[in-house]
């Protein structure tokens, strides 16, 4: 049994002979750096996306689920004639999840007017103009309904507001700094395609996902004041919300029951509608980083083979080399466990070094993405980075064991006798 002072002797065998031969130790573990470190830093950055997906999740709202005639999944483009020829949703299915289910809190049916879907937007104060900003109408339960629609200065339109069709509005705080400047923008009268609107709210900052559209681009108008002035439109979202998590499930179903009756849905017959919720980015994003960890482990697998067959070849050419230093170390005593325990710890030594190069270099490209490109944050994982050294040292053990054995079997007389 090795004790502590032989192990801490063999450790300093190894470190000295590894000194000797730098360049030939970094080239050895070279593969072992570029494995551990391509997976410290993607996990890094997928970390770091994970947390902000979750958190822009929670901003659209963890209570809430949308009711639409399409998957929001799939692309206009791709929409089956099937769900071309089905029923736009109504205002009237809004009204009648309130008084008739009795787990929803708020629903608000949304209408949208972006290029593409209605047509394109502007809105002007003065000489000041804002291109293409999203046009939503809404009903005052939408703030609510989705809590990323924060008011930061003014008010949400009211009840009474929305009754009338006032020609009220709210703007993302980006439109209203690009128009207003220093200026107080509430109260003051905005063109939005060439017609006044009084502004009453301005929205907390929102950039959106990975620096997309957000809030920041959104001007919100009473839902009946969109319905008249774009009668064209009406492809109808519904947003529902509950007062907590735990009665999501119990709400969809009692909302997929209605719209089935509401849109006379045969029983045996699929939905003409599709119920869905902020969770949908989650498990997309989810997917995606799927194959992108896939890919990852693939290639740092490759480059850590790679450094563990360059390790296992650098630890045979040493054997050959050191075959007289080992004859001599048995003919004074030394048992075949510490011949192998030598080799194999220099061999643990030179991937465990290997691994922390690997994990600093992670730790660099991660800092530098995060700062180079803010959309991207990027958090370094104690787990990954654990994993990291813990696989670096696996390559070592796992690679060094033959040269490790064949060391320990050398007959010591051939081995004083070798040249």
């Amino acid at each position: 049994m090795i004790n502590r002072a032989e192990w801490r002797e063999i450790l300093g065998v190894a470190l000295a002979t590894i000194a000797s031969q730098k360049l030939r130790s970094f080239l050895t573990m070279l593969g072992v750096v570029i494995g551990v470190g391509s997976v410290i830093s993607v996990a890094a950055i997928i970390h770091g996306l994970n947390s902000y997906i979750t958190g822009k999740v929670m901003e659209i709202g963890s209570q809430s689920f949308f009711i639409s005639r399409f998957d929001p999944g799939v692309p206009i483009d791709r929409w089956t004639e099937e769900i071309r020829s089905r029923r736009h949703l109504t205002a009237e299915d809004a009204a009648a999840m309130r008084e008739r289910c009795p787990t929803v809190h708020k629903a608000s049916p949304v209408l949208t007017r972006i290029p593409g879907l209605g047509g394109s937007n502007e809105i002007r104060y003065g000489n000041n103009r804002v291109e293409e900003p999203f046009l939503r109408g809404g009903e005052p339960e939408l703030e609510v309904v989705l809590p990323v629609y924060a008011v930061a200065e003014g008010r949400f339109h009211t009840h009474e507001e929305e009754k009338r069709g006032t020609m009220v509005c709210l703007l993302g705080d980006a439109i209203a700094r690009s128009l207003f400047g220093s200026l107080d923008p509430l109260g003051r009268e905005v063109r939005v395609n060439g017609l006044p609107f009084r502004v009453i709210g301005i929205f907390e900052p929102h950039q959106g996902l990975f620096g997309g559209p957000g809030v920041d681009q959104f001007i919100i108008i009473p839902y009946r004041t969109f319905a008249r002035l774009y009668p064209d439109i009406e492809e109808i979202v519904i947003c529902v919300s509950v007062t907590h998590t735990s009665l999501l499930p119990r709400a969809e179903e009692e909302v997929a029951d209605l719209m089935r009756k509401r849109r006379r849905v045969p029983a045996g017959k699929k939905n003409d509608f599709v119920i869905s919720s902020p969770d949908l980015l989650t498990d997309l994003w989810d997917e995606l980083t799927s194959a992108i960890v896939l890919l990852t482990l693939i290639v740092a697998s490759i480059g850590l083979v790679v450094g563990g067959i360059g390790v296992m070849n650098v630890m045979l050419v040493s054997v050959t080399e050191r075959t007289a230093e080992i004859g001599v170390r048995k003919a004074v005593g030394a048992r075949r466990s510490d011949i192998r325990a030598q080799f194999l710890l220099e061999a643990i030594t030179l991937t465990g070094i290997g691994g922390l190069v690997g994990i600093a270099a992670g730790i660099v490209l991660s800092v530098t993405v995060a700062a180079l490109f803010p959309s991207l944050p990027a958090r370094v994982s104690a787990f990954w980075t654990a994993m990291g050294l813990l696989i670096s040292v696996s390559v070592g053990l796992f690679f060094g064991i033959y040269p490790a054995v064949k060391a320990a079997n050398l007959d010591p007389v051939r081995c004083l006798h070798y040249e």
